[in-house]
Parts: structure tokens; sequence; C-alpha cells
């Protein structure tokens, strides 16, 4: 009964969000942790009348880590790969390739069984995809970001000559999208953020999810100089600063979460896709425009953002004004 059920949402996966078309070769990257879910894509695609290959690899050590040099090939060589792994390899050099070779990717880092049955993969993409844009299309290029909260955080970055990521869970060649987690972001300019980040909501990595109080972190010069807020930001702290690598302090990415199906469940593509929300990205943005490969990327999630770009209010308090 629950490969029944998890069917729909692996067909959703497949057909509206991969727009896989019969005959196409899909690359289906897993890890054996995430088995169950890469078999409900494979047969989604057999349905779909596409050919499905399945490439299964160790864990990867940490998030961004690249994938095996086999597995970097074959992603650059499909019509379509589905990254199904649980330490994500979103942000890699292999899924900026494979898109430049004119691929479509579909990042379903963290998924678990549930998450094919409900949630923000049921949401109806089509119809939020007018938001997605025109929020990032008020995100691209602007000199001045400011984003606050009501919880602290109070943020200014500047985005001037950087396109922006309006993903709507539906991708085109030569774009990869995470599903669920429509979203629009943008990668600010490597040293233009400064203030305050404070995150109420989630970090969903390291085994952080769900914040128990929040996480207070500095910026200057776009890169976290402190990370405050009891055992979870030390947590945060002690991890990044075990990466022996100054690059994961960069403020890598301000996204907004457009998937009004979706809620914080501690999951990282569920979190960031709330509707109204506001991920901070730090470490690597080469996915996203930007210039700075990092051993890590990791977001922080918080609520009731209000967001400004050069004057516009796209968020007011956690509602989207554009």
């Amino acid at each position: 009964m629950k490969t029944i059920l998890m069917s729909k949402g692996a067909r959703t996966i497949v057909e509206v969000c991969a727009g896989v078309q019969p005959n196409e070769q899909v690359l289906i990257v897993t890890e054996p942790k995430m088995l169950n879910i890469a078999k409900s894509i494979s047969a989604a695609v057999v349905a779909a009348g596409a050919e499905p290959t399945m490439a299964m690899m160790p864990p990867r050590n940490s998030d961004g880590q690249e994938p095996p040099a086999p597995i970097a090939a074959a992603m650059e060589a499909s019509d379509v790969f589905i990254s199904a792994v649980y330490t994500s390899i979103t942000h890699t050099s292999a899924v900026r390739n494979a898109v430049d070779a004119g691929s479509r990717g579909i990042m379903l880092t963290q998924f678990h069984d549930e998450m094919l049955i409900e949630g923000g993969v049921h949401a109806d993409f089509k119809a939020v995809e007018p938001i997605c844009r025109a929020v990032a299309n008020a995100l691209e290029g602007a000199n001045e970001i400011r984003l606050t909260t009501p919880h602290g955080t109070d943020l200014t970055l500047s985005a001037t000559g950087r396109r922006s990521n309006a993903m709507p869970c539906m991708v085109k060649p030569g774009e990869f999208a995470p599903v669920p987690t429509v979203e629009a972001n943008v990668s600010p300019i490597e040293g233009s953020a400064h203030g305050v980040i404070v995150a109420d909501a989630s970090i969903p990595y390291i085994g952080i999810g769900l914040l128990d109080e929040p996480v207070t972190v500095k910026v200057e010069d776009g890169m976290i100089v402190s990370i405050s807020g009891g055992k979870q930001a030390d947590m945060l702290a002690e991890n990044l600063a075990s990466k022996n690598d100054p690059n994961v302090y960069n403020i890598a990415e301000i996204g907004v979460g457009l998937n009004p199906n979706c809620k914080f469940i501690g999951s990282m593509l569920e979190d960031e896709g709330v509707f109204g929300s506001v991920h901070i990205g730090i470490g690597t943005n080469i996915t996203l425009g930007g210039n700075v490969k990092a051993a890590c990327h990791y977001d922080l999630i918080m609520t009731k953002p209000t967001l400004v770009a050069d004057g516009k209010v796209i968020l007011q308090n956690g509602e989207v004004l554009v």
C-alpha cells in the first residue's frame, strides 16, 4: 500500500517537475539509505516511457562533496538527472557541468517516503510559478537588498549584476531545481553582506533541524564573524570550524520560500520551501551565480521576514507583495 501511495508523488516529480518525455535517458543518482525513493522514481520514469539508469554511490562525507567522476560524467550525458541522496550534491561542479551541458536536474535531498505521500510535492507548481518568477525578477541585479525580521535579523547585501534563480520545481534544459522547495533566490556579490542574521525556524543540516532557540549570526564584509545562541548554534559553529575552509563562512544566497504546501518538519527541501520564509545560504554559491566553492552549503531559515530590493517591498512580515 505504501508503494502505491508513493507512486503519485513520484510521477509528479518525473512528469511535472522533470518533464520526462518518452525515450529520454534519465539518470537516478542515489545512495543505499535512499533506495526506496530511487525505486519509486525509477518506476515513474518507466511509466513515462523513458529509460532509467540507477547510479548507486557511497554516501558523501559531507554536503557539497563531489560525486564520483563516472557518475558526474553520466549526469552530464543524461537528458535528465534526478539526485535522490541524503547528503547533498546540489552545490557541486558536477551539477553545474551537467546543466551547462543541457541536462535537466531534480534534487531530492533528504527525501523520505512520507514526502512522496504528502506535503510540498503535491503543490500546484504551475499555479505558483508566476509568483516565483516575479520574486526572482525583483531580486535580480538589485543594488541593495535589505532583510529584517521581528526576531532581530537586519542584513543588507548587494546583487548588482547578478542573475537571480526562479525555481518553481519545473525545469527546462540547462536548469536544475530542488523539489519541493519552490523558491526564488540570488547570490549576493561576495563581500557585500553586512549585519545580523537570526534564524528562528530551521537549519536542516548536520542533525540540527527545527530550532529550539534562535541562532544569531553576525556578518561583516560578506563573511560570518560570530555564531551564538545555545547548543544548536554551537553545533553549527563547530561543524563549520571543522571544515578548515574559510569559504564556508561566505554569505552565498538569499532565498524566498514559495510553496504553500510545505511545512517546517526539519527536512531541508520542505523547510526551505515554506511559503513566505527566507533562508540565507552560506558557503558554496557556484551553482547559484557566484564564484565561491566551499566545503559545504547550509541554509539558515527564518520566519516573518520583510524583504526590500532597491526600494521595492517583496515581502512584508512574511506576506508576498509582488
